[in-house]
């Protein structure tokens, strides 16, 4: 299973592989699987701005297409690693994680210089609608 380092790590890699020439801002995200394989995806944006992908979506995109459907881990890399700003997902990208997240499924929280805060999905989303609501 992978290191809570070797997750953070692949996120911060994911971000040099964004494509964020409107916002300049990059985004990395890595999921840990429920049989510990790391998926990625970094932020792309369109001219149609702001139309685009998330890379918590992308990375989730990945996982899907490699045949998986439990996040038992994410890390969120992003920001500068200057201004002590947390790079957290957006909220859209919250109800994303929660489709495949149980609630206390941990949120690593990272900039280009390592781990900086880890949170419980039901912190970042508390009281969350989730599949469990729709299944009879």
């Amino acid at each position: 299973m992978a290191t809570d380092s070797e997750l953070v790590n692949a996120a911060i890699a994911a971000m040099d592989r964004a494509y964020a020439p409107y916002s300049k801002f990059h985004v990395g995200a890595a999921i840990l699987d429920e049989n510990g394989q790391i998926h990625s995806g970094a932020n792309v944006e369109n001219a149609a701005y702001p139309i685009g992908h998330c890379a918590e979506a992308s990375a989730i995109a990945a996982m899907i297409m490699a045949g998986q459907r439990r996040i038992v881990k994410i890390a969120v890399a992003g920001g500068n690693g200057q201004d002590g700003m947390l790079c957290t997902p957006c909220g859209g990208c919250r109800q994303r994680i929660r489709e495949f997240a149980a609630p206390d499924v941990p949120v690593l929280i990272a900039d280009p210089n390592g781990l900086q805060a880890t949170f419980s999905l039901a912190t970042l989303l508390p009281e969350s609608f989730g599949p469990e609501h729709l299944v009879g």
